[in-house]
């Protein structure tokens, strides 16, 4: 069946209920639904953000108008039979996203499934946003001439869904990776990580510097552990930045940039062309391919499993990462 012969589908919807809360139920739509955009997608997987679970309670600086699918994370077929995967934009913001079993987006958000992949499209949903975003901190590192023999580099937030992968990366890329973290211990050794060390190896110093121990870093936190961090880098070294789960303020001296040359390099995964994405995607269905986390660190659920992982993630309760596949039921989930 093509997307052109289906009229209605199910999708996972938020709604704005008269008491002023939010309630996310599966729910019938039209195909007429969808957005007026010029490409029509049948998604098969998506994957779990913390970026939907913000919009599924209601968080107006995500999504401004309900009701309203999350899912900003898609992989799925077009019209042409093709598949192309949808990350970041406005899709699952404001634009109805992968947690309905068709979007409709604009042709210059679509990247295409890489080759490795065309068999098994639920791969790129296991990197999602995150592991697209691990992809270009790497990038961005090498483009300023990291290299393994420059010493250690660490990763923060590395049992993280971008982190994790960070530390996979640079390890198959032969970098002695350092991981803070204080959680799985035994999966970041398997992600190769040569050393872990506790959050409390960056908590707040009123030393402006000090003693230089990385050559390169990712930072997927933010806060007092990326300005502890700068401290630490040698001389010109680099920190890609991505995340703020530790706070936005960088209370920084510029110490670190005007006495070691230290780079401090910002990465966005979300309003990047779309070339730049594929040109992640492909080296993740490549060169920088992760079997430790596309093998371990994912499950699989459904659209009726969505309600109780959104509000664990909000919690803090939800550990790897969690796909969404359209396929799976509650029926056949139970074996019925």
């Amino acid at each position: 069946m093509t997307s052109r012969s289906v009229s209605s589908f199910q999708a996972w919807r938020v709604q704005e209920l008269d008491d002023g809360s939010f309630q996310g139920s599966e729910q019938t739509m039209s195909i007429n639904d969808l957005p007026e955009h010029d490409t029509l997608i049948r998604v098969t997987h998506s994957s779990l953000n913390y970026k939907d679970a913000l919009s599924a309670v209601g968080n107006k600086g995500v999504t401004k108008q309900y009701p309203h699918t999350p899912g900003i994370d898609a992989v799925g077929v077009n019209d042409a039979g093709d598949f192309v995967i949808v990350t970041g934009y406005d899709l699952g913001m404001n634009t109805d996203g992968g947690f309905g079993e068709y979007i409709r987006v604009p042709r210059e958000w679509c990247a295409a499934v890489p080759s490795q992949w065309k068999d098994d499209p639920r791969q790129a949903m296991v990197y999602g946003t995150a592991g697209l975003t691990a992809g270009l901190c790497v990038q961005k590192l090498l483009r300023m001439g990291a290299s393994p023999h420059q010493g250690k580099v660490v990763v923060t937030g590395a049992s993280g869904s971008v982190g994790s992968v960070a530390v996979e990366i640079l390890s198959r890329l032969g970098f002695d990776v350092v991981a803070v973290s204080g959680k799985k211990p035994d999966l970041l050794k398997e992600l190769g990580a040569s050393e872990i060390i506790g959050r409390e190896a960056l908590d707040a110093s009123k030393k402006p510097l000090l003693k230089p121990v990385f050559a390169n870093a990712v930072d997927t936190v933010g806060g007092t552990p990326l300005v502890e961090l700068l401290k630490q880098i040698r001389p010109g070294g680099s920190v890609a930045c991505c995340g703020l789960v530790a706070g936005p303020k960088l209370e920084a001296t510029v110490f670190p940039f005007i006495l070691r040359g230290v780079n401090l390099l910002g990465v966005d995964s979300v309003e990047i062309p779309v070339s730049d994405k594929q040109a992640v995607w492909d080296k993740l269905a490549g060169e920088w391919n992760c079997p430790v986390t596309t093998a371990k660190n994912a499950r699989d659920i459904g659209r009726h499993e969505l309600d109780a992982c959104l509000k664990a993630y909000l919690k803090g309760e939800s550990s790897g990462k969690i796909v969404l596949d359209h396929s799976l039921t509650k029926y056949q989930q139970s074996g019925l």
